[in-house]
């Protein structure tokens, strides 16, 4: 397997288990990962929120960690990576205002690189143009963004994910074992037992 070099990008309120666990689990699969938020140098952190489900009418948020960047978004290349991750939670509402931002998420649809999308992170995508004639996953109170954008909204269970080409998505974390599982495949990556 080919380690490949993955962008996160990421921010204030990003949700914790979304942030942390691909974070984690890709590095974990051997791979190299850059968080990045804009505005932000590697070292600095943002702030989590965890969002649960616990029979409101939408998810309960409260103070996640605190979560270290390693890379600084204002000088990276997204020519330079091979993949991108893009959490959910409140962040990608704001960083969907950033024109670099714009501008790395658009690179990685033109170059036909794989991109994980989970919960919110389909905010970004929309903003960004890329989801016109793809199947799209995120959490349900984005579905219609997903459609305005001009994707077709996956509607599938909580804890499962979906891919189209190379895009990777899924509704929120309770998906992460299928939503990595298919975005290690996209990445041709194999784990041996």
């Amino acid at each position: 397997m080919a380690a490949k070099k993955i962008l996160m990008i990421t921010g204030d309120f990003t949700e914790d288990y979304e942030t942390m666990v691909p974070f984690q689990a890709l590095l974990m699969a051997g791979h190299t990962v850059h968080a990045a938020c804009p505005g932000k140098k590697a070292g600095e952190r943002v702030r989590t929120a965890i969002h649960d489900f616990e029979g409101d009418q939408t998810y309960s948020e409260k103070p996640g960690h605190n979560f270290t960047l390693n890379a600084e978004f204002d000088s990276l290349r997204a020519e330079d990576y091979d993949a991108l991750v893009i959490p959910g939670g409140r962040a990608p509402e704001y960083l969907r205002l950033n024109p670099k931002v714009i501008a790395a998420v658009q690179h990685f649809f033109t170059a036909d690189k794989p991109v994980a999308a989970i919960c919110h992170g389909a905010q970004l995508l929309a903003a960004a143009g890329v989801l016109r004639g793809r199947s799209c996953s995120a959490y349900p109170a984005c579905a219609p963004e997903v459609r305005a954008a001009g994707g077709e909204y996956a509607e599938i269970p909580i804890d499962r994910a979906t891919t189209d080409g190379k895009l990777v998505t899924a509704p929120a974390w309770p998906a992460h074992p299928d939503w990595l599982a298919q975005f290690l495949r996209v990445l041709g990556t194999r784990l041996e037992p």
